[in-house]
């Protein structure tokens, strides 16, 4: 496996690729867009930094890429959307540099407080302005955290050993967690309204996008400051020069801009602005934390199929992949099965899992199902990446529930595929720790082992059907390794699965369907 790394890395981590066996590294920073582009149809693995932009044009070029993992967190410069209709894994490291991050907003916080840019500055001018520069102090202010995640939650806990106190406001963290953490969740308005100092640790989407704007900024404290070590863009830099100058806003400390780096930028020319250029990830520990991570993640990907911080597909590691690997097994043949017996367009597809399952997310094993259903009609290449984003593509709607009811099984997962001419219903379950069985097709109950070559034949219950098959594979040097036999609830019709040590060719599927007896003969290639 080839892997480029395209920006500057730690060292630590390139060590991981070179003595890695089965790794091929490529260390090329600085490339040109069209550089990149003509050579990542080479890789199929990219580790990146910031200064890479995966674009489009470059994701379409890279025809064996399946995995971009990014040492650090902001994904701005990667299309994860293109990256998943591509079948491309995209990962970043939240981790390797949340300590690294949160004090640095903690730090820029107290320089900005204490006046300590200027009063350097004034010094080494000759002067000595001790009342211009006075400062204030932060003990019991009120400091305002816009997202409890990584960061967020870090730079609380150090406001809090500030003796600060600390309100949150986090839509997607529950209250009663950050409650349980010792912080006092409020509305957006309410820590506006409330907060001496506002910092920001969201990701940049369109719903934070200029969160941070004139409205906002009418609503908070005079006096108020302002910490931005997340993301540019989340602050309107327009309308927070407007709110210094009036002096609505006492200060603000920036380490991120929307555009980087900024070229005569206003902000820049306020004394009561302290700014750094995107260094609330730059420390020797965090650089190193994030290559290692990147390096682990990206070799757990290509050598074991370990999913870990990937953004665009459930994460899966080692353990749990364990715990799910019969399920995951068996949702793979299921889609096999359902793929090859579908025709006509696909409406829908169900998935359900029904009885006692391990205590985790389910979703990989959805997505395996849906995997390999698709890739038995579809014109792409399908992976787990990808799968969803394709099935959504085709205007097929996907649903996923769970019942914990007790049915004739331990447990049980059954797929519906819907389409425009009928509807055909799967059922399989886990023997023991890992026996996968199909047990339903449509309406005839079995038990069949989803492995190899199998032919599944509806035949009318009568002596001499079973036979007459037998002979006429027989003739055709088809043998038999396996059967099992279902019957057709409340009817006269059974289910027969053969188990054969080659192919049945389409010649004799069509001659054993012309049997008095047979209804109808499907094979499947498992």
């Amino acid at each position: 496996m080839r892997v480029l790394v395209s920006d500057v890395m730690g060292e630590p981590g390139l060590e991981i690729f070179e003595n890695q066996e089965g790794i091929e590294l490529d260390v090329k920073t600085g490339l040109a867009s069209e550089e990149l582009k003509s050579i990542i149809g080479d890789y199929d693995a990219l580790a990146i930094r910031s200064a890479t932009k995966v674009t489009k044009e470059i994701l379409d070029a890279a025809t064996n890429l399946k995995v971009i993992a990014r040492a650090g967190i902001g994904l701005d410069n990667v299309d994860i959307d293109h990256a998943t209709k591509k079948g491309v894994a995209v990962m970043n490291t939240p981790g390797g540099n949340t300590v690294t991050t949160a004090e640095h907003a903690i730090s820029m916080m107290m320089a900005l407080t204490r006046n300590i840019p200027r009063a350097t500055q004034s010094l080494k001018e000759g002067k000595w302005e001790k009342k211009l520069l006075q400062g204030r102090e932060l003990y019991n202010k009120t400091y305002g955290v816009v997202g409890f995640g990584n960061i967020g939650s870090i730079a609380a806990n150090l406001a809090k050993g500030l003796k600060m106190k600390v309100i949150v406001f986090d839509p997607y963290i529950s209250s009663e967690h950050i409650e349980k953490e010792g912080f006092e969740y409020v509305s957006l308005d309410q820590l506006f309204e409330r907060s001496d100092y506002i910092t920001l640790h969201v990701p940049k989407l369109e719903a934070t996008t200029d969160l941070l704007n004139a409205k906002a900024f009418a609503k908070m404290k005079d006096g108020v400051m302002v910490i931005n070590c997340a993301r540019g863009g989340i602050i309107n830099e327009s309308d927070l020069y407007d709110a210094i100058k009036s002096g609505k806003v006492a200060g603000a400390a920036i380490d991120v801009f929307v555009t980087e780096p900024p070229t005569d930028h206003p902000l820049l020319t306020l004394d009561q602005v302290i700014a750094t250029p995107h260094l609330g990830a730059s420390t020797k520990e965090a650089q190193t934390n994030v290559a290692v991570a990147a390096a682990n993640q990206i070799i757990a990907y290509l050598l074991h199929d370990t999913v870990i911080n990937a953004v665009n597909v459930p994460s899966v590691t080692g353990e749990i992949l364990k715990q799910l690997k019969p399920f995951i097994y068996l949702a793979e043949k299921m889609g096999i099965m359902a793929g090859q017996m579908t025709k006509g367009q696909v409406k829908s597809i169900d998935i359900e899992y029904i009885g006692k399952f391990p205590d985790l997310d389910l979703k990989p094993v959805t997505i395996a199902g849906i995997k390999e259903l698709l890739a038995q009609f579809v014109q792409h290449d399908v992976n787990s990446v990808n799968a969803i984003s394709l099935a959504n593509e085709t205007g097929i709607k996907i649903s996923e529930s769970t019942s914990r009811e007790a049915g004739n099984f331990l447990n049980l997962i059954r797929i519906t595929v819907e389409t425009r001419e009928k509807t055909n219903i799967l059922e399989g379950t886990i023997f023991g720790k890992d026996d996968a069985r199909i047990v339903r097709i449509n309406k005839f109950r079995l038990e069949a082992i989803p492995q190899g070559h199998l032919a599944v034949i509806h035949n009318i219950d009568k002596p001499g059907s079973i036979g007459s098959m037998g002979v006429t594979l027989g003739k055709h040097n088809i043998n038999i390794s396996g059967m099992t036999v279902g019957k057709e609830e409340g009817g006269k019709h059974n289910f027969i699965v053969l188990k054969t040590d080659t192919s049945v060719p389409a010649e004799v599927i069509k001659e054993i369907e012309d049997l008095e007896l047979v209804v109808s003969m499907k094979t499947f290639e498992l």
